[in-house]
């Protein structure tokens, strides 16, 4: 019995190392391939100063913030300006922040709904770190404001005041020049920066929709735009998502009715545009939407004309028809109709005309 004893208590110690090394075997491997969702990169595509937009991008903020622990949001703005965000995300008053708005003035940021956003972020989602991938916008306010109080606190070798002279001089030379390439270019680089120096590498980004197609050219349609080189560098982790097609979210200013081929059609009117800066001999073009008519135009002959959908005011369905009034600089009205049959043109989704009898 003794003998019995001593196995087993051999043969437990031996199964508790076996257990040991296995678990320990375990916990090297997982720290040797982190998990895939431990480098993630959410941006999101934005049109500019829109209120029911930027609702939206604090309702995702407050997801990641809350349910996925996210700290880190970058922001289409100087790396400066995000510095002096996060001092003020610290500070009990808003002096600075209110500061920093008003050099936004005669921009897209300068709204109340945008002041609220980032005054609810701090509000709800206080450990919030900005990080800014800009080139230097109000280099001359809040760029030399913030040099400024640098040097107030002995801090002209630290890295923020290279940074910050840096991104100065970006604005300067983009400014200079207009160069829009030269801007995506230096996105790119400045958010390489900031993402690779982080050790939680999950984060979520606000840029404006013509920055953050993963398969997008730039404004020029010269080089790939900065999500697209990012994707490039950092694979499979990056997901973008267009939020600016809310902004097409809208119902028509009234209701009209438009006769064709004999029958009256109720017709959603949904605005005019000026087109004189890119259609010679034209001053606007006016939308409606025939509502209820596909069935009754399907079949017609098309012609060569095609629309895609980002020309017009309102969001486009499939199986849907148009009707668009081009006036001319002698007053004249060319009508033309268009139907959505899910065809695309240049890897756009888009309209064709078609004949009327």
């Amino acid at each position: 019995m003794k003998h019995k004893r001593i196995y087993s208590v051999v043969a437990i110690a031996i199964i508790t190392i076996l257990v040991l090394l296995v678990s320990f075997n375990s916990i090297r491997n997982k720290q040797r391939t982190p998990s895939k969702s431990s480098k993630e990169i959410y941006l999101y595509g934005e049109a500019h100063g829109v209120g029911k937009i930027l609702d939206k991008e604090l309702e995702l903020w407050n997801d990641y913030y809350h349910n996925k622990g996210m700290r880190h949001l970058f922001i289409e703005l100087p790396y400066y300006t995000a510095e002096y965000l996060n001092i003020w995300m610290k500070s009990e008053t808003n002096e600075i922040f209110d500061k920093v708005y008003d050099d936004w003035n005669g921009t897209s940021e300068y709204i109340p709904e945008c002041k609220e956003f980032y005054e609810k972020i701090k509000e709800q989602c206080p450990e919030t770190v900005f990080h800014g991938t800009d080139v230097g916008h109000q280099y001359s306010t809040t760029g030399e404001r913030f040099l400024q109080y640098l040097r107030r606190n002995n801090l002209e070798d630290s890295e923020q005041y290279k940074l910050t002279q840096e991104v100065i001089e970006q604005g300067k030379t983009y400014y200079g020049k207009s160069d829009d390439v030269y801007r995506e270019k230096m996105m790119v680089k400045n958010f390489i920066r900031e993402y690779d120096k982080l050790k939680d590498k999950r984060i979520m980004g606000i840029y404006g929709s013509a920055h953050t197609g993963l398969e997008a050219m730039d404004f020029t349609n010269t080089i790939p735009c900065m999500a697209n080189q990012l994707k490039k560098n950092y694979g499979n982790i990056i997901h973008t998502k267009d939020l600016s097609i809310w902004v097409k979210d809208i119902e028509p200013y009234r209701l009209d009715t438009i006769k064709v081929n004999g029958k009256d059609y109720k017709a959603g009117y949904f605005g005019k545009e000026d087109i004189s800066s890119f259609a010679k001999d034209y001053t606007y073009r006016e939308y409606w939407r025939l509502e209820n008519a596909y069935d009754d135009f399907k079949d017609k002959v098309l012609l060569q004309d095609t629309l895609p959908y980002d020309n017009y005011p309102m969001l486009i369905e499939k199986g849907q028809v148009f009707v668009i009034d081009y006036t001319k600089t002698d007053g004249t009205i060319e009508r033309k109709y268009y139907r959505s049959d899910g065809e695309v043109w240049n890897n756009k989704p888009t309209t064709q005309e078609f004949k009327v009898d």
